[in-house]
């Protein structure tokens, strides 16, 4: 067993919590475990003049800390899980999902305003996002809002909301909850009306396939029901061909025994929406995710993500 680890995080406020999280975690059943973390920037980091979709989204966050992981700079790397690509180099895998944080996303309203919920808001309110997922959805929720495109940490969006005339923002709400600005949400936004990004809320913990010592240590933190949950989801978008930048939402959890897998695939201007579920045996969430993205894309969601692309 290792007596020392290294770990990789981006700078921001939110990936060194969750850095500071799973070191707290590991100590916890290595207490002997000498843990140092690295900072390292990436692409999605580096550029915040442009939104994500105009520069692309394979690995935006997570593939300078992925060369660091190959060249051997860090043992593992602790990522948002809805930032990892559905395909991983070869040479590293996902050892761990850490037990997920509620996914759904909520509605923060302005403080210059009376307004706590996003269907009371004003006909024709600016409404800020940095997601064309969210964007598509709040579309087809409410036609009339203007999206105002939003990028930045936390800090940044909720410093540009307070100084706007938007009637809210609309971000993760296991973000906002992980930083303390929960006192901020107005409003978690229903499932029916808003569905998450494939792995929202989850972390995912990737290091290099042939470290054992590391892949043992790091498995201490596996949370199985989430693993099954975002592994259906993550079968979904890969079948898709979609990344965080393309207007696909999905959820999965257990109900009762059962694995239940909701999904969305909406164009651009949330004028047309595909969704659909479907339910089965947990240990088969991957098939289940691959059966659902095909009920999606016969129904009309091949030509929404053609259109797109």
């Amino acid at each position: 067993m290792k007596q020392k680890l290294k770990i990789g995080t981006r700078g921001s406020a939110l990936a060194l919590w969750q850095t500071n999280w799973v070191k707290n975690q590991l100590q916890k059943f290595f207490p002997d475990l000498q843990i140092d973390t690295e900072t390292i920037k990436t692409t999605g980091d580096i550029i915040l003049d442009s939104p994500l979709s105009k520069i692309g989204d394979k690995g935006l966050f997570t593939k300078e800390l992925e060369t660091a992981l190959l060249e051997n700079q860090i043992d593992l790397a602790v990522h948002s899980l809805k930032d990892v690509p559905t395909k991983i180099p070869d040479g590293l895998f996902i050892a761990a999902i850490a037990e997920r944080e509620d996914s759904r996303d909520v509605f923060i309203a302005s403080v210059n305003n009376d307004y706590q919920k996003l269907g009371n808001i004003p006909i024709g309110s600016e409404l800020a996002t940095g997601s064309l997922r969210r964007k598509c959805q709040l579309l087809n929720w409410r036609p009339d809002l203007k999206i105002i495109d939003i990028r930045g940490n936390l800090n940044t969006r909720f410093s540009k909301l307070d100084k706007s005339d938007w009637a809210g923002m609309v971000l993760a709400g296991a973000g906002v909850v992980r930083l303390g600005w929960e006192n901020r949400i107005t409003q978690v936004l229903p499932l029916d009306k808003m569905l998450p990004a494939v792995g929202q809320g989850a972390l995912g913990i990737e290091t290099r396939a042939d470290d054992q010592s590391t892949v043992e240590i790091i498995s201490r933190l596996n949370h199985k029901e989430t693993e099954i949950s975002v592994k259906g989801e993550r079968a979904l978008l890969r079948r898709l061909e979609g990344g965080c930048q393309i207007p696909i939402g999905a959820y999965g959890r257990f109900v009762k025994k059962n694995y239940r897998l909701d999904a969305v695939i909406g164009s651009l201007d949330g004028k047309i929406i595909v969704r659909d579920f479907i339910e089965g045996e947990p240990e088969n969430s991957e098939r289940l995710g691959v059966e659902l993205a095909e009920i999606l894309l016969s129904n009309g969601g091949e030509e929404i993500l053609s259109e797109i692309k």
